[in-house]
């Protein structure tokens, strides 16, 4: 199998998501457009890429504007096709937020917002939209020496209400603060959790149990209050969260008047280090850490018993002579009270994976590039391309298993150690088979040539 075929393989079940056969096949040919194309991927050079420069274009644009189609059904064959590789009684997702940098006056769904990338001493503020994106942990680990793989399910624009102006109405004020409590991130992120959790059943998947591993902005009231059936979440919480115990029994308070923090319990002697293998940077580390179990966080998750893990400062070295460093420690409050401690610190582990997904989608395919500004189709176009970069993740897996073999370019000396195959890899595999094999694209009205590659660049 090719590594094309597998990604038609997975595509071609997005027939039955589209009105019309001929949307399905445009929504093919941007997808494929959009991961071989070179440059900025904007619609036009994705059309040019496509060898359609001769052709009317506002069909293309049409795609997102006017046809209905639900753009999260397009993860579904993915979840579906991924089942076989997470074995085990438990299943890691990731979740963040992450923004696509817009410079559109005229696009409605861009605010400003804090930069992540600004220095701590001065925040700076950028134009763009804000996207709440949700990865499967594949953990490759089990099968090969390769790491885990993260491939986008979820990947859903999150927009900011809009604040009245100088001269806005006390009523409008209210009406805003009570908008803006009700449809803010964390309660964006609490409405897609059950969404997540029957895509699982969907796919065989409803004896396991999800585990969401989230960031410390996702660690508050709202999310710790949800409540789905066979889902848990691991969240990384501040070090000085005011944390407690139940209280004494017979006692007519509920919370005990002892109250503790994070630090304190890394801190407290008392309670033994213990020592898990947790597969990260390629190989199996020891990590050591601290579990107490049946915490209550009064301020957060009131009622709901909590688990504790406190994962101590890591040791490592930049070179082999140099001076000993230590990474931060890490405070994880989960919901979860009878898994084994390593199991959510692997999966916690993992989540650095959908940091990756970011990456790549941003700087490699150009994922928000698309000179877009209609209401429908700032928050669609993307999610295609989001989709189309998971399935061509999914496809590498199908198609050569979790390393990398002969099948890809040869390294250059200095990428000997490469174990399993980049993003730029699958492109550069995808766009030299989609060169020979014309035969699978042509059905799409495709006609992908080398000489067409290189002309879109220079357009």
């Amino acid at each position: 199998m090719t590594l094309l075929a597998a990604f038609l393989g997975i595509v071609q079940k997005w027939d039955c998501m589209f009105p019309q056969r001929r949307s399905f096949k445009r929504a093919v040919r941007q997808s494929l457009g959009g991961l071989v194309c070179l440059g900025r991927r904007t619609i036009t050079r994705i059309i040019w890429t496509n060898g359609g420069q001769n052709r009317s274009w506002g069909a293309e644009y049409s795609l997102h504007s006017r046809c209905r189609w639900n753009p999260q059904r397009l993860f579904t064959p993915i979840v579906q096709q991924a089942m076989p590789f997470c074995r085990g009684r438990y299943i890691g997702v990731a979740a963040d937020d992450t923004r696509l940098h817009k410079t559109g006056r005229c696009i409605r769904q861009a605010f400003y917002q804090r930069d992540p990338l600004s220095p701590p001493f001065h925040v700076n503020l950028v134009l763009g939209l804000r996207f709440l994106q949700a990865s499967l942990l594949v953990p490759l680990y089990r099968r090969s020496t390769v790491g885990t793989r993260a491939l986008p399910i979820r990947f859903q624009e999150v927009s900011r209400i809009k604040r009245p102006g100088r001269n806005g109405t006390p009523e409008q004020w209210k009406q805003y603060r009570a908008a803006a409590k009700k449809y803010n991130l964390s309660q964006k992120f609490v409405a897609m959790v059950p969404d997540l959790r029957q895509v699982l059943d969907t796919a065989g998947a409803s004896p396991k149990i999800m585990v969401l591993a989230v960031d410390g902005s996702f660690c508050n009231r709202t999310v710790f209050a949800t409540r789905v059936h066979k889902t848990e979440i691991v969240a990384r919480a501040r070090k000085d969260a005011v944390l407690c115990f139940a209280a004494a029994a017979g006692s007519r308070r509920f919370y005990g008047t002892e109250k503790f923090t994070p630090e304190q319990v890394r801190q407290d002697e008392g309670i033994p280090w213990k020592e898990a293998k947790i597969f990260y940077g390629g190989k199996r580390r020891r990590v050591r850490y601290k579990v107490v179990p049946k915490i209550y966080w009064q301020g957060g998750a009131r009622r709901r018993p909590l688990r504790l893990l406190v994962v101590a400062p890591t040791p490592y070295r930049k070179r082999k002579s140099s001076r000993l460093y230590y990474r931060q420690p890490a405070f994880l409050l989960t919901t979860d009270l009878s898994a084994q401690p390593h199991t959510l610190l692997q999966i916690y582990f993992d989540r650095w994976q959908i940091e990756v997904n970011h990456r790549e989608e941003k700087d490699t395919l150009g994922v928000g590039q698309a000179q877009l500004w209609n209401e429908v189709s700032v928050p669609k176009q993307p999610v295609l391309s989001v989709a189309s970069y998971s399935a061509l993740l999914l496809a590498s897996l199908l198609a050569f298993g979790a390393e990398r073999g002969e099948a890809y370019a040869a390294l250059p000396k200095w990428r000997k150690k490469a174990k399993r195959p980049s993003c730029l890899d699958l492109i550069a595999l995808l766009r030299k088979e989609m060169t020979q094999n014309p035969q699978l694209t042509s059905v799409f009205g495709l006609n992908a040539t080398t000489e067409a590659f290189t002309a879109a660049a220079a357009a």
